[in-house]
């Protein structure tokens, strides 16, 4: 499941639990672009709420709409506990130049924090 919340007018954030699958990362595309759309640049906050499961499809798609639309993003804040995602966000880090932080869970509102900051 995705829940989805706002920070203010520009950052958007999201909470991920249950099943991250193919069509769960679909709808977390389209609830990003519906923010993009309206601004040119947005803030995005995404945290891991003990995810049961994440398939291999989801985290492509999700890595490849980041790497392609990293011109529309602020900062992105990532709240997990699993290295693997703090590695995948490494990688998003490293080919592109939106400013992209990785948070442990204990830190979520160190992670709150960072990304309203303008």
């Amino acid at each position: 499941m995705v829940v989805d919340f706002s920070f203010s007018h520009h950052t958007v954030g999201f909470i991920i639990d249950g099943v991250f699958d193919l069509e769960a990362s679909k709808t977390l595309h389209t609830k990003i672009e519906e923010k993009i759309n309206g601004f040119d640049k947005i803030n995005l906050y995404i945290e891991d709420n003990n995810l049961e499961k994440i398939t291999l499809p989801a985290v492509y798609d999700d890595c490849k709409f980041k790497i392609e639309n990293s011109d529309k993003f602020n900062k992105i804040a990532m709240v997990t506990d699993r290295l693997w995602l703090k590695a995948c966000m490494s990688i998003k880090n490293a080919t592109s130049r939106t400013n992209v932080k990785w948070f442990a869970t204990e830190d979520r509102m160190k992670a709150m924090d960072w990304i309203a900051e303008d």
